[in-house]
């Protein structure tokens, strides 16, 4: 029996918790880096720039599993995706591919292996040919990979179809006679039809109404659990990647600040940009707008990225804890913390709760602890011995909970 065969039996879709995955990775990332250069200058005077859209990321997807890339426009996410797939080449790094690195194969090899992997784009009417029929778009990677007979790819493209809930006599229509969530379908049955292990979803649901977001999210949860699918889940709802996936990657400026599973993040996250994704999350529920956590300035230049910590120009918890200089000096490597193995965090002072700052009361509170640890460094060593020994180690592990 094959591994896919086998990865699919292991797979049902009862809920997160009940279905596994295989522990080998079915896609690797090592160090990757994507640098964009700035035409334009005199080259023999000026430097020549580059926009660092990825800058350095480490990932790992286990076969059947799904990783959600979140953060703010401009953090690398789409980028990401792309030259995992091989769609733009990585400035530096490697990519691995079930065992495979991607690197070392010839442009036929890359060629086969890119039936493995697929994409389902952002919008559903600017990814489709409006001057084709979609059986015919459909069929393309079809004959692009020279695979069966006429009657055959026209056989699997129906099957495609009716796999995403599209009768088979749709295949002959325009994309502009869909609607938004139809076209969608058609983009997910287009990617299915070469029969793919590994998927990158850009925003798949992004532009569509939230009655379509839950029908095309479940059709891809069915997909994932009967097919063993293996998807990267590029967003930006919070709500729909603490649905749909079961790891999340909070990228920043080209690097990833927070990984780790979904639930944990989200109920704990360590790093103070999650605390400010969460927090800027709008509730139905009523609830004090003051408790909205909200970054100001606007996202550095990946140009030209601050030094050190690349969140500290806009982190509230340095502003807390003073402005410390390492910081600015010393850039955070991604690694798995004491409090939780399974988290790994980018940032020189990770939150042990990071739930309750996302609250301007939980904010307030880890201030005072930060002020408290601070004053005390700067006492006169008199003044310390003067104050009971209790007292101290209250205010040190107080201060230590909320930084």
């Amino acid at each position: 029996m094959s591994e896919k065969s086998t990865a699919k039996k292991r797979i049902t879709s009862d809920s997160r918790s009940t279905r596994t995955t295989q522990p080998k990775p079915l896609v690797q990332l090592r160090d990757i880096k994507k640098y964009f250069p700035i035409g334009g200058g005199i080259p023999i005077i000026q430097k020549r720039q580059y926009v660092k859209a990825v800058d350095g990321v480490d990932l790992a997807i286990a076969r059947g599993e799904t990783l959600s890339v979140v953060g703010e426009s401009g953090s690398g996410k789409t980028t990401l995706g792309r030259v995992t797939l091989g769609l733009q080449k990585a400035t530096a790094g490697e990519i691995w591919f079930d065992g495979k690195r991607l690197t070392d194969r010839s442009s036929e090899e890359r060629r086969k292996l890119r039936r493995q992997m697929q994409i389902v784009f952002q919008d559903p009417f600017g990814s489709l040919n409006p001057r084709l029929p979609v059986g015919d778009q459909i069929e393309e990677g079809l004959v692009a990979h020279n695979l069966g007979t006429s009657s055959q790819r026209r056989k699997r493209m129906h099957q495609a179809l009716e796999l995403v809930g599209l009768p088979a006599e749709y295949a002959v229509r325009y994309p502009h006679e869909f609607s938004g969530g139809q076209r969608q379908r058609v983009g997910i049955a287009r990617a299915l039809a070469l029969d793919p292990d590994f998927i990158v979803l850009d925003e798949p649901v992004s532009a569509l109404d939230v009655s379509i977001q839950s029908q095309v999210l479940n059709l891809l949860t069915d997909l994932r659990d009967k097919h063993g699918l293996t998807y990267m889940f590029i967003s930006h709802n919070l709500d729909v990647v603490g649905y749909f996936a079961d790891r999340v990657a909070v990228m920043y400026l080209g690097k990833i600040v927070e990984l780790g599973p979904v639930d944990r993040v989200f109920t704990k996250p360590q790093h103070p940009y999650t605390v400010a994704l969460i927090s800027a999350v709008p509730k139905v529920e009523a609830h004090d707008l003051k408790d909205r956590l909200i970054l100001e300035g606007e996202i550095p230049s990946p140009i030209n990225p601050p030094s050190g910590c690349r969140f500290r120009t806009r982190c509230w918890l340095r502003e807390q804890l003073g402005n410390p200089e390492r910081c600015a000096t010393e850039e955070p490597k991604l690694v798995a913390t004491l409090r939780d193995p399974s988290v790994s965090v980018a940032c020189h002072f990770p939150l042990e709760d990071g739930a309750a700052a996302t609250t301007r009361s939980g904010r307030a509170e880890i201030s005072r602890a930060a002020k408290a640890v601070r004053s005390a460094k700067r006492a006169p060593k008199s003044a310390l011995k003067s104050t009971p020994k209790s007292k101290r180690s209250a205010t040190t592990a107080k201060a230590r909970r909320g930084a």
